[in-house]
């Protein structure tokens, strides 16, 4: 369906965002990002037989001065489990609020779909903008005759028995909004971007636009990125402090220019230089 269409790419873009670099090869990144983005957290401990692991947790007991659990109780699907503490594991939190990401997403995804069936519904009016009334013995032969008109039939034919005087055609006049409802798709699309602190530019207007104005536009996705980055770099150096690791993660890189441009880049939606505009 659409809406787990939409659901699928955004998450998939979500997980991808952050590249791991120096985890011991028994933690898988996928699975600690997955976790991140269903349910917020994850717990990065050491266990003496399958080495260093990247669980799932449930909070187990009191909580500390900074309201982190102190005991952690990890698990996985193959019924592994084991208690933890503040002293042998490290919560990676997916953001500053500690939530996950999967909230915004899903209802994302809903909104798009709602878009997506409503410009449907607008654009197949525009084919069939009719409503056929007719005598009752004769709504089976017109249904036929509807789906015949609906399925492109460059010919129509009907029976010598059809009273074309009892049937009656009314125009319903639906007026086309499908344009105006894809540019709403579209900004609730750059929104939900703009919140996993993905670069977006929707390009609304035709005249260029400078380096530095497209730097300003990009304030809320830096922003936003942030607050999941450095979570995650928060609990790699105490990762790497607790147990000798060297690990690091970074934001992989959607979006550049170069500074060298001074403001120069051509970002016109039509991609027409001066030149070209003056008709050579």
């Amino acid at each position: 369906t659409s809406f787990w269409r939409y659901y699928n790419q955004i998450v998939q873009l979500a997980v991808s965002m952050f590249k791991w670099e120096g985890l011991p090869d028994t933690v898988d990144e996928r699975f600690l990002e997955m976790g991140l983005f269903d349910r917020g957290q994850m717990l990065f401990f050491e266990d003496k037989d399958l080495g260093y692991l990247c669980l799932n947790f449930n909070t187990k007991g009191e909580l500390d001065v900074y309201r982190r659990p102190v005991g952690r109780h990890a698990y996985a699907a193959n019924k592994y489990q084991t208690d933890k503490t503040e002293k042998d594991s490290v919560i990676i939190y997916n953001n500053y609020t500690r939530t996950p990401s999967i909230w915004s997403v899903r209802q994302y995804a809903e909104r798009l779909t709602d878009l997506e069936r409503a410009i449907d519904v607008n654009c197949k009016a525009q084919k069939t903008p009719v409503m056929i009334l007719c005598d009752e013995n004769q709504r089976l032969s017109m249904q036929n005759l509807y789906a015949k008109y609906e399925g492109n039939y460059p010919f129509i034919f009907g029976e010598k028995t059809l009273n074309p005087n009892s049937v009656k055609a009314i125009v319903t006049g639906a007026p086309f909004v499908a344009d105006r409802l894809y540019m709403i798709k579209m900004q609730i699309w750059n929104e939900i971007m703009t919140e996993l602190g993905i670069s977006n530019v929707s390009y609304q207007k035709k005249e260029r636009l400078l380096s530095n104005e497209m730097s300003t536009s990009m304030g809320s996705v830096v922003a936003s990125r942030y607050s999941r980055l450095e979570m995650r770099r928060t609990a790699a150096k105490e990762i790497n402090k607790m147990f000798g690791l060297n690990i690091e993660v970074n934001f992989r890189d959607d979006f550049e220019f170069s500074a060298d441009d001074e403001g120069e880049n051509d970002m016109s939606a039509g991609g027409n230089d001066d030149n070209s505009q003056k008709g050579g």
